[in-house]
């Protein structure tokens, strides 16, 4: 595989985009970004495709944002940081035909925000998935509280969002958050069998459907990621989001202050 942080891939009617710095979880940084970007520019460039699958390398699919990374010393960031940190993933939901999340391991936060722009979702039976927002201190980003109820119902939304709470593929199968739950090396090749299905089918048909699936919803994701934006950067500002990304990086439970 390239060593490139983010590799793309394309095989006929199926491209395959892989999140590939396992070392850091394939979390969101510097790195990653830019080169996602480059991905999706990649696949909109790329004539034919009927399919797209997003996966990991390694153990996670993706942790999120990177918390090791720099952190503001007054934990100032503005909305338009968030809007630009989550742009490149959120473009996934504009593709117009299907993405298949082919979720190898770990998918939190950001990276749970990136699964759920997906249209169909392979988990990894020993993966960890979730929206830990309010354990960090923080609001949620990539229109995460706006999509999630829509998947697995309001009040299980409810209790994920309000606790932080993880879960596991059994878990994320059973409440329809996932299409399927697998061992981790079943994951892909049941996401690429998928994606074959899908070609198969008539291509303008595929697409006219998915448009009709989401006009229906009267889908907003980005509407609602952009006020996402405005409180995931108010709530950076508290000291609770400082201790709660402390509590992180140092191992321990965080100690809430209301501020």
């Amino acid at each position: 595989m390239s060593d490139s942080p983010v590799f793309f891939e394309a095989a006929g009617s199926i491209a395959v985009i892989t999140l590939n710095r396992p070392e850091n979880r394939n979390s969101m940084n510097a790195e990653v970004l830019p080169a996602f970007q480059e991905a999706m520019d990649q696949v909109r460039a790329h004539k034919g495709l009927r399919c797209l699958i997003i996966t990991g390398s390694g153990k996670s699919f993706c942790a999120g944002m990177d918390f090791y990374a720099a952190f503001p010393e007054d934990g100032a960031l503005p909305n338009q940081v968030f809007e630009q940190i989550y742009k490149p993933f959120l473009a996934v939901a504009d593709l117009p035909f299907p993405v298949i999340g082919a979720l190898n391991g770990h998918a939190i936060g950001g990276g749970f925000g990136l699964a759920m722009m997906c249209d169909i979702r392979v988990a990894a039976l020993e993966g960890r998935y979730g929206a830990n927002f309010v354990r960090l201190g923080i609001h949620s980003g990539m229109a995460v509280s706006y999509v999630l109820p829509r998947l697995v119902g309001l009040s299980k939304a409810n209790e994920l969002l309000f606790t932080g709470r993880l879960f596991d593929g059994a878990e994320a199968l059973e409440m329809g958050w996932a299409s399927y739950a697998l061992p981790r090396e079943e994951v892909l090749p049941k996401a690429r069998e998928l994606a074959r299905e899908i070609a198969m089918s008539a291509p303008v048909a595929v697409q006219m459907m998915k448009r009709s699936i989401y006009k229906g919803l009267d889908w907003k994701a980005r509407e609602a990621a952009e006020w996402e934006a405005h409180c995931q950067s108010r709530t950076f500002e508290m000291e609770d989001a400082k201790e709660g990304v402390a509590a992180l990086l140092e191992k321990r439970p965080p100690d809430f202050k209301g501020r």
